[in-house]
């Protein structure tokens, strides 16, 4: 057996091989839980996990700057039988990495050469560089800011909502009940997490939106969703 020490004050050290999950149950954090999560039945190796507790910023010590030079959850650690680790960080690229190398079958995503397979990347990289950072900004400036600043609330609420009504026209194209193809897909396991929490990001209902309401309620009906939204939740013990 192989003993591998990742420098982790948090957790003990593991035997390879085995995966390793630092994150925290953010929106960013619960696509790679979930993915995870459906995972599973594929990944035949321990998953263990370490909560990062960013309110205390746990993710700029020394430790974890040494896997992740940005300092940001989720992170990947990745450790095969002889040892040998690759560490991933950045949740799309982490769902990718997931995706190539242990979705061999192909439930949750599509390989390169399939006709779906640039849609996927694209509504990938909508969620990683539209939506995620404006809701991100809009969730800042409603709820944890220190002053109420009107022009950033408005600014970032109201593409936030624009950004939900570009989801409900991509699945009303689909027509499929998902975003990309006719199944699952890490692009749904990328945007549920954000538009999940609309409410609190906007203030308001997306019932109007009736494409997106569908999706957003079969989505989170799903057991695997609901049990990898969860992991790494804060005060969590490592496993």
């Amino acid at each position: 057996m192989i003993s591998i020490d990742e420098h982790d004050p948090i957790a003990p050290k593991y035997e390879a091989p085995y995966l390793k999950l630092y994150s925290l149950a953010t929106p960013n954090g619960q696509k790679v839980g979930i993915f995870l999560e459906l995972l599973k039945p594929y990944i035949k190796k321990p998953i263990h996990v370490t909560t990062i507790d960013i309110s205390k910023n746990t993710q700029k010590e020394p430790w974890f700057i040494n896997l992740n030079f940005n300092g940001r959850i989720p992170t990947l650690s990745d450790v095969d039988a002889d040892g040998n680790r690759t560490t991933i960080s950045e949740s799309g690229a982490i769902l990718l990495y997931l995706a190539d190398k242990y979705d061999i079958e192909r439930k949750f995503s599509y390989p390169p050469g399939d006709p779906l397979y640039y849609d996927q990347l694209e509504w990938m990289f909508f969620q990683a560089a539209g939506l995620g950072p404006m809701q991100g900004q809009a969730n800042h400036f409603r709820v944890f800011a220190n002053e109420e600043v009107p022009y950033a609330i408005k600014r970032y609420v109201d593409e936030t909502k624009r950004l939900y009504g570009v989801l409900e026209l991509k699945l009303k194209k689909t027509g499929t009940g998902y975003l990309v193809g006719d199944k699952l897909t890490i692009v749904d396991i990328m945007c549920y997490p954000w538009v999940a929490l609309h409410k609190k990001s906007t203030g308001e209902s997306i019932q109007h939106l009736p494409s997106l309401s569908t999706w957003l309620e079969r989505i989170a009906a799903l057991k695997e969703i609901q049990i990898g939204a969860k992991v790494a939740s804060r005060g969590s013990k490592p496993q």
